[in-house]
């Protein structure tokens, strides 16, 4: 990882290269999907064998019951108590964040009270590079099983035994293997095979990112959730420990960004040091972590802490780190997707097993919103109870409302019923 003085020109190059990326990758989404709504499973079959190496016209899109039962019952035992373990804990948290239903009489004779309805149907994108993302199964799938959504569908283009495992274990049927920006077209717009979803949930590439924004506009989807973003701020600390965080969001993807931000020069030289000896140290299997940290990553010194707080909060990472001084820190934070607090606080708990979710915000979206929760997949109906009493308390304010603002058919509404 290169050091950097964190200048306001550094800054601006790494804000400016997150949205060239975004950029490129709308317009080949932008024709993938055009393309599915043309085509439908002639499209998906075509794509699935050009990206993902598959031979759907053999293998089939829906991914069968026996075969997701069988993957179950030959799991390890291990695995399946490490799902059970980091299932009851998103459902735990899930359920804390749930809106409940309320009613309030605001004055005398009209009430006004909240219904909380889930959302009918939902898929579930998994990310399935070199390897299928199977909490990623778990942070999607719970909470919208918490939320009650009758009708849950999950895409894959690469599903393991083990995602099969833990899908089994949560009750989910409906497995595809499709992904990519085609499969975002698939459950946004439907194709013959392919039934079409209310809302669109899960993190993904640049692309799937893209594809997402490309069909909110037709189909709800729960956040621009794209490549891994991690940010460590710490002035002093373990720097064995601070690279081992680094490394473990790098190796997500080649444009996967992970920083280090301090205002110690004698720390970032620590940490570089500790990110080339634990590289060495990965198996090939990590190899995105040396890329990333080679294209992406940095680790920069700023002038003051200050200065280091104001760039996270205009970066607003998708993940936040504060080793030390957590506390004094947190209060100075406004913008991260999630934020752990202390040196025991290693990003991969959060990835895995607090309950907290791991779908978040990335590309400066955590400065408009937090991550998946619940309450994504639910919709409050607010229930206007009015009776005659309130109705005459009201009737002169509406009156008067209306008739400045000309709508005299608003006016008249209210008028003819006195």
């Amino acid at each position: 990882m290169r050091i950097l003085k964190l200048t306001p020109a550094v800054e601006k190059k790494l804000l400016r290269a997150r949205q060239e990326r975004d950029g490129e990758a709308e317009r080949v989404a932008a024709e993938i999907i055009a393309d599915v709504r043309k085509r439908g499973d002639a499209a998906l079959i075509d794509y699935a064998a050009k990206f993902d190496h598959l031979n759907l016209r053999r293998e089939g899109i829906w991914i069968g019951t026996e075969e997701i039962r069988a993957a179950r019952k030959k799991a390890d035992a291990n695995f399946l108590k490490a799902i059970e373990h980091a299932s009851r804990n998103i459902r735990r948290v899930a359920e804390k964040q749930l809106p409940q239903p309320w009613t309030l009489e605001v004055e005398p004779g009209v009430k006004i009270s909240q219904r909380v309805s889930a959302i009918e149907s939902v898929g579930c994108y998994i990310p399935g590079g070199h390897f299928a993302l199977i909490s990623t199964l778990l942070m999607t799938a719970i909470p919208a099983q918490v939320a009650g959504v009758p009708r849950i569908q999950v895409v894959c283009p690469h599903p393991s035994d083990k995602l099969l495992a833990a899908a089994d274990f949560l009750g989910i049927r409906k497995i595809a293997r499709i992904g990519g920006a085609q499969a975002i077209a698939a459950m946004a717009y439907g194709t013959k095979s392919v039934p079409a979803v209310e809302k669109i949930c899960g993190p993904g590439n640049s692309f799937v990112t893209a594809a997402k924004q490309l069909v909110s506009a037709d189909c709800a989807i729960d956040l621009p959730a794209g490549p891994t973003e991690a940010i460590v701020l710490a002035e002093s600390g373990n720097a064995h420990w601070i690279a081992a965080d680094l490394l473990a969001q790098a190796e997500h993807a080649r444009d996967a960004g992970s920083f280090f931000v301090t205002t110690s020069a004698e720390l970032a030289h620590a940490v570089q040091r500790e990110v080339q000896w634990q590289l060495a140290e990965l198996p090939i299997a990590a190899m995105w972590a040396k890329v990333s940290t080679q294209l992406v990553g940095k680790i920069l010194i700023a002038p003051s802490l200050p200065a280091a707080v104001e760039f996270v909060n205009r970066f607003a990472p998708e993940h936040l780190s504060l080793p030390e001084n957590g506390d004094a820190l947190l209060k100075q934070i406004r913008s991260s997707g999630t934020v752990f607090v202390g040196p025991w606080g290693a990003q991969p708990l959060g990835d895995y097993a607090t309950g907290s979710n791991h779908v978040l915000p990335t590309g400066g979206w955590a400065r408009k919103r937090g991550g998946l929760s619940a309450a994504d997949f639910v919709k409050c109906i607010n229930v206007q109870t009015i009776s005659k009493h309130g109705f005459l308390r009201l009737a002169d304010t509406v009156e008067i409302l209306a008739e400045s603002e000309g709508l005299l058919a608003h006016r008249n509404a209210v008028r003819i019923r006195r």
